[in-house]
């Protein structure tokens, strides 16, 4: 028997590298969507243990049933005194703190030193302790203080003119309150 030799129109050199190219892209197509196909199979699996760990917790909780705890009389006391501890602190945060620094800041001079600076969030009032370096530079700083739009009501609680000093600063105490 011969062996046949069939011919292809376009069967050439040319059509084999065309083709050869068109077989690797196939290819190349075909494991990019392999591996999406992966990839989605990946997360769903991951959200379906996800949902599984979740109907199993729910399921321990529901046979459990657990009883509501009952506080103690001294339990309940001392809930009580930390809520109210908790709340000074919260209100002591929530402090306009900024404004309150910029109005201090704007109103001090050169000529006045800061020395302490105590807000009482309960009353609303803000106690300032400092030096000035003569009467006029503290009545300054105080009438600076008025005018601010978030204090009021500031004035002098007492002031010394420390004689001892060549200088003879005052030192002061005042007090402002503050609004909102």
């Amino acid at each position: 028997m011969r062996s046949l030799r069939l011919r292809f129109p376009g069967a050439g050199q040319d059509a084999q590298v065309s083709g050869g190219i068109a077989g690797y892209t196939l290819l190349l197509l075909g494991i990019i969507v392999f591996i999406g196909v992966l990839y989605q199979l990946k997360a769903v699996m991951d959200e379906t243990a996800y949902w599984d760990s979740r109907i199993t917790g729910i399921e321990r909780m529901v046979q459990r049933k657990v009883a509501p705890k009952i506080l103690s009389a001294s339990g309940n006391v001392e809930i009580k005194q930390e809520v109210a501890r908790a709340n000074v602190v919260l209100s002591q945060i929530d402090l306009p703190w900024e404004a309150l620094f910029d109005s201090v800041e704007y109103a001090s001079s050169l000529n006045v030193a800061l020395l302490s600076f105590q807000p009482d969030a309960d009353g609303r009032m803000l106690r300032i302790g400092g030096e000035a370096k003569n009467m006029t530079a503290l009545l300054d700083f105080v009438g600076t203080l008025e005018r601010e739009s978030v204090l009021e009501d500031a004035y002098l609680l007492k002031y010394e003119v420390k004689q001892d000093d060549p200088q003879q600063p005052i030192i002061f105490s005042l007090i402002a309150s503050w609004i909102e």
